[in-house]
């Protein structure tokens, strides 16, 4: 796959993801999200419940009881690096390595995640679900706690 793809499936080029990654926080991730969201505030907040639900960082690598790792802000699970890897035409080190530390990649990556969800599922809270997990009732338990973190952020009229 070409930049070009890159730019399409993610919206943003490979060479502003190949920087080094800027450690600002809470203020990184923000405006990370707000840019994966194209200007679609359904998606920024959606985004938004999605951190506020994982709670990772700049620089997180959290290790799971089966292997994997979940990394960076929006807590991408390491299963999904060799399938972004093959999408950017980029190896998976550096891939892994984007999603751990750069905001934007990571943020990105979680909106092409959710959106092939919504795609396949055809339901926005279905596709909250499988963010997390193919397991049903783990994606039931995590929509409702994304819920939870949507109103607490944005009030109960969310929509």
């Amino acid at each position: 796959m070409t930049a070009a793809i890159f730019t399409l499936a993610f919206g943003i080029s490979l060479p502003a993801m190949a920087r080094a990654p800027v450690a600002t926080g809470d203020a990184e991730i923000a405006r990370c999200i707000r840019s994966a969201a194209h200007g679609k505030p359904w998606l920024e907040r959606t985004l938004w419940g999605l951190r506020d639900q994982e709670g990772g960082w700049i620089g997180a690598a959290v290790v799971n009881s089966n292997g994997t790792h979940d990394l960076g802000p929006l807590q991408i699970n390491s299963w999904w690096v060799p399938k972004i890897a093959t999408l950017v035409g980029r190896p998976e080190t550096h891939v892994r390595h984007w999603l751990q530390n750069d905001a934007c990649f990571n943020a990105e990556a979680a909106r092409w995640i959710f959106l092939s969800g919504l795609a396949a599922a055809g339901d926005y809270w279905k596709a909250i679900g499988v963010y997390h997990s193919p397991t049903g009732w783990r994606q039931l338990r995590y929509a409702a706690s994304v819920s939870q973190h949507l109103r607490r952020r944005f009030g109960s009229q969310i929509w």
